[in-house]
């Protein structure tokens, strides 16, 4: 699978979002791809090789393939970690040179670190030697006032340099002062073309596009530019039902379509064993809300899971309870478009 993974799995994956890509998260994406590549939130080295491993790594293993992403820059402290992600089990452990938080700012990783590419190479040749799995970056193209063809590229071609073969790039460049890290999500200008001129130039590195992808259209449009991959966030949180078209329509394989409905029952006995082992309803289903985007009674959908689904106790009876709605809403809206009989 790891040989394979290097020129499948990327072809789409799911970003690394802060409280969002939980192991929640994850096995809900799973039951509506499974062939997505799917990242964690971001670690940081030091919580890895000192925290409670269990809680911070830990995940459904139906989950594969799933990567690890790490915030670090101590090259020792990030092998550790590598090392210990690989013994969880994790496909792949990938680098964040991307994030612009204050926090991680201060902690001398995350989108600062595209000013310092030979730290970076030395932090992933680092990775590469302590495991078997890949090591891949992911970064933005730059930041502040760097000229993105400059920065971006010499990122890579140290790190190409260092042994790595895979980079997910973020067509943007980060603002470290003035904008937040929200606002560094929106407002810096996008560049793909400079990205598909990364592909074009180093053909024998794997690179993935991120930034800005709204749909599975979208994914395919990148795909058809010449890059290896299209890696989508937001969209594939808020509109998570997208991700059943994935492996028909990205990955070429002979299925159907997942949809919501389907995506629900499928997730249900995920549901069930995390309930029976202490969870939380609500800690789940808040990854289930976009579920319904767009259609009749989403606005139900997420209307019940959220005030019920926060209740002591609450268990999959809300979920029925939301889904019925929908299914409600759904039978009147097709009774409204039937012709009256004459």
């Amino acid at each position: 699978m790891i040989k394979n993974m290097k020129f499948q799995a990327h072809r789409f994956s799911t970003a690394p979002m802060m409280d969002w890509t939980d192991r929640h998260c994850r096995s809900l994406h799973r039951v509506l791809s499974s062939q997505a590549l799917l990242y964690t939130e971001m670690v940081t080295s030091g919580a890895v090789v000192h925290g409670d491993r269990d809680k911070l790594l830990g995940y459904d293993p139906g989950q594969h393939p799933v990567a690890l992403q790490l915030g670090g820059s101590d090259p020792v402290e990030l092998a550790q970690a590598a090392r210990i992600a690989e013994d969880f089990g994790y496909d792949e452990v990938n680098l964040n040179v991307g994030c612009p938080s204050d926090r991680v700012q201060s902690g001398r990783f995350g989108a600062c670190l595209m000013r310092e590419p030979d730290l970076v190479a030395e932090c992933m040749a680092a990775i590469k030697d302590a495991v078997q799995v890949p090591a891949t970056v992911k970064c933005r193209i730059g930041v502040d006032d760097q000229d993105p063809e400059d920065s971006l590229f010499t990122l890579v071609d140290r790190c190409a340099a260092a042994g790595i073969e895979t980079f997910v790039v973020h067509a943007r460049k980060a603002w470290l002062q003035g904008l937040s890290p929200k606002e560094n999500r929106d407002i810096p200008p996008l560049d793909y073309d400079l990205v598909y001129r990364l592909k074009r130039e180093r053909p024998g590195l794997t690179i993935a596009i991120n930034g800005g992808v709204p749909s599975v259209d979208a994914a395919l449009e990148h795909l058809a530019k010449g890059v290896d991959g299209v890696m989508l966030g937001r969209a594939a949180y808020h509109e998570a039902g997208l991700l059943g078209q994935v492996d028909r329509r990205v990955f070429g394989l002979d299925v159907d379509d997942v949809d919501s409905f389907q995506a629900v029952e499928r997730y249900k006995p995920y549901l069930a064993r995390e309930l029976a082992a202490g969870t939380h309803l609500a800690a789940m289903s808040r990854h289930m809300l976009g579920l319904f985007h767009g259609l009749p009674g989403a606005r139900a959908w997420r209307r019940i899971l959220t005030v019920e689904g926060v209740k002591a106790g609450a268990g999959l009876d809300v979920v029925d309870r939301a889904l019925e709605a929908v299914r409600v809403a759904l039978a009147s809206r097709e009774e409204r478009s039937v012709p009256a009989a004459e």
